[in-house]
């Protein structure tokens, strides 16, 4: 028997469509029947490749005692966190400030007014290791709702007045937590294995960005190392795919070998940029390599026919994390043969006694990563791999994802010259255009011939940042103009005036809270990559207005920023654009000229703008395509050969 998600688009509800539990998508329809009957609700949030949602459906939502009481005293929600990204901020700080932290699946009990009362992540079914059982919970909960509710009506008011309550207040933002960021991270680094902190150990691609922004403005050694080291350790452990590329959301230990299996579009997005940018600094052909191969495992598996790019690949084979991935000796052998078996084998660390579970994830940590000589085994290796175990692809279409990726594309072609990633950035834009957009008005996902609900603020602001990688790949004014409507769009519809963006616009539904996030996880948060498009608008078109925002967003963006520097990284590396601006170079040439063909060998960083004719304020020189460089707070005079200013 199917319950009412069967009538959903999301991968993750969908699996969820024949559990014995009695779900509801997110509706009114829901609250009202909960207020009716007089039950709380309990509402489970999560996504399609999360290993511990498996576990807990496993283990409980699909057990008929579970969904018996679960259906007997409570009106159950299921939530897709990728596609209510509202619901999913609003109740995750609920979470945390129930808990103390934070994950999926959240599990939230609370009113029929949307008032929650208790909060946690995963539960077992039965209790064990001092985890309450989840049936033990359900039978707690019914019981203090039935005789002492006004103490869980309390406690519900008081924790959601605390919310409303805390708020970040303005103060002028200097380069103080810039260089505190620098200072922490440089006593947090792990100089053995790279990265930072103890494991789990995540790619936080945006933390590593800033590093290099940082080094390419201060010349300070250690930036650069420890952004450099944390990458290529990353690619020579288990966490990316050596088989069919790729990388993996996080690794278990310190070493990156052993990572969490799941593959998310975001993650791999924001690291083609590093690897870009560091490629860009070092000039080492390595990284340009790991940046292509894990874009062309983006373009042989992520990517639907119409161009857009999937959500995520999943942990799970036939319920077993990573089983996918793994492999033995003799399986390597069976496909390659012993000889060549056994070479590759040594090289990628695959042997008998295993380094997961008794089986091998290959990786590169005791061999040379630059060494390519064994390319030409891995197609073998990927077809086998694909007949051996399914791995579950989330089809879904993101708008802030697909653009993240749509950057990367750009970058990546400017840094390779190879036009196959600006026909995939290009695509993709042209699906959102076509499927996600009306007007200005952003949608947030897109899946089965039908979209969700109305776009928030990261789907504006990654879209924004899409927009001005395009601009920046191919000089053309519609990506330009194109981001300044989407800004104005932004600053009329997620605004109060007062400092920073909210969530969700005006028009959207209203939630118990109305967040501003400043604070990056796993990608920026939206006002920090608003914080950074508003800068970038400014230093390309010198309009006083995006200035003036991207002031008023920062300074909002600051008192959260000095308390926890390393926790809002894009900002930083806003702050910095604006406080030390990159090469801004401004092109003046003739509306014949070819664009692609100008040789704009420029810094990864920098800032070009286009002019299709000469202006009063930027002539032409001696008749031909004329360069005007602006380094830092200086400008040099106007030449034809761009290289000779640059090499300066």
């Amino acid at each position: 028997m199917s319950n009412r998600l069967q009538y959903e688009t999301s991968p993750y509800l969908l699996q969820h469509k024949e559990n014995p539990v009695d779900w509801y998508p997110w509706c009114d329809e829901a609250f009202q029947r909960a207020k009716k009957e007089d039950k709380p609700v309990f509402l489970s949030i999560g996504y399609s490749s999360c290993h511990w949602c498996h576990v807990l459906a496993h283990e409980s939502f699909e057990d008929n005692e579970i969904a018996e009481l679960l259906n007997r005293y409570f009106i159950s929600i299921k939530v897709d966190k990728e596609e209510r990204p509202d619901i999913d901020s609003v109740y995750m700080t609920v979470c945390q400030a129930f808990t103390g932290s934070g994950g999926w699946p959240t599990s939230i009990f609370m009113t029929a007014e949307k008032k929650p009362f208790f909060a946690g992540t995963y539960f077992p079914k039965t209790s064990r290791g001092g985890m309450i059982g989840f049936k033990e919970l359900l039978i707690a909960i019914h019981e203090n709702w039935d005789n002492d509710r006004d103490s869980l009506l309390k406690q519900s008011d008081e924790i959601i007045s605390y919310l409303n309550d805390v708020q970040s207040t303005p103060e002028v933002a200097d380069l103080k937590p810039v260089h505190s960021a620098v200072s922490i991270y440089e006593r947090i680094y792990d100089s053995r294995y790279g990265g930072f902190g103890r494991a789990p150990k995540f790619p936080a691609p945006h933390n590593l960005l800033f590093l290099l922004s940082y080094y390419e403005r201060y010349k300070k050694a250690e930036c650069l190392q420890m952004a450099e080291h944390t990458l290529l350790q990353m690619y020579r452990g288990g966490i990316f795919d050596h088989i069919g590329f790729g990388f993996c959301r996080y690794s278990t230990d310190k070493k990156f070998l052993a990572p969490h299996f799941e593959k998310m579009l975001y993650d791999n997005a924001l690291l083609i940029l590093a690897y870009c940018r560091v490629h860009g600094i070092t000039k080492k052909k390595l990284y340009l390599e790991i940046a292509e191969k894990t874009a062309d495992y983006i373009l042989r598996e992520m990517t639907s026919g119409q161009g857009a790019f999937f959500s995520a690949q999943d942990a799970d084979s036939e319920g077993e994390e990573g089983k996918y991935y793994l492999f033995t000796p003799e399986e390597i052998e069976s496909v390659l043969g012993q000889k060549d078996g056994h070479i590759f084998n040594r090289h990628f660390d695959i042997s008998d006694k295993g380094n997961f579970e008794g089986k091998s994830i290959p990786n590169l940590l005791s061999s040379d990563p630059a060494d390519q000589s064994f390319e030409t085994f891995l197609p073998q290796l990927l077809i086998y791999r694909k007949n051996r175990y399914p791995l579950y692809t989330d089809d879904k279409i993101l708008t802030s994802w697909n653009s993240l990726m749509i950057t990367a594309m750009c970058e990546l072609y400017i840094a390779s010259k190879k036009s196959v990633y600006l026909n995939a950035a290009k695509q993709a834009d042209s699906f959102i255009r076509k499927f996600l957009c009306e007007g200005t008005t952003l949608y947030v996902s897109f899946r089965d011939g039908r979209r969700g609900v109305t776009g928030f603020l990261d789907d504006y602001a990654a879209y924004i940042f899409a927009q001005l990688g395009l601009y920046k790949a191919t000089l053309d004014d519609e990506y330009l103009n194109r981001a300044k409507h989407l800004c104005d769009k932004v600053s009329a519809d997620f605004s109060d005036n007062c400092g920073g963006f909210y969530l969700y616009s005006d028009d959207s539904e209203e939630l118990i809270l109305r967040p501003k996030e400043t604070y990056d996880g796993a990608i920026p948060s939206g006002n920090s990559l608003m914080a950074y498009n508003l800068v970038r608008l400014w230093l390309l078109t010198s309009d006083e207005k995006y200035k003036i925002a991207a002031e008023q967003l920062m300074d909002f963006i600051a008192s959260d920023a000095s308390h926890s520097p390393v926790n809002h990284a894009m900002f930083l590396t806003a702050l910095l654009e604006y406080n030390e601006p990159p090469v801004k170079i401004t092109v003046v040439s003739d509306e014949k000229t070819d664009k692609a063909s100008l040789p704009l060998k420029v810094p990864s960083d920098a800032v070009v703008k286009f002019l299709s004719q000469p202006t009063e304020e930027y002539p032409m020189k001696n008749g031909q395509t004329t360069y005007y460089v602006c380094k830092g707070h200086t400008c040099k005079p106007p030449v034809n050969d761009l290289n000779a200013v640059l090499l300066q």
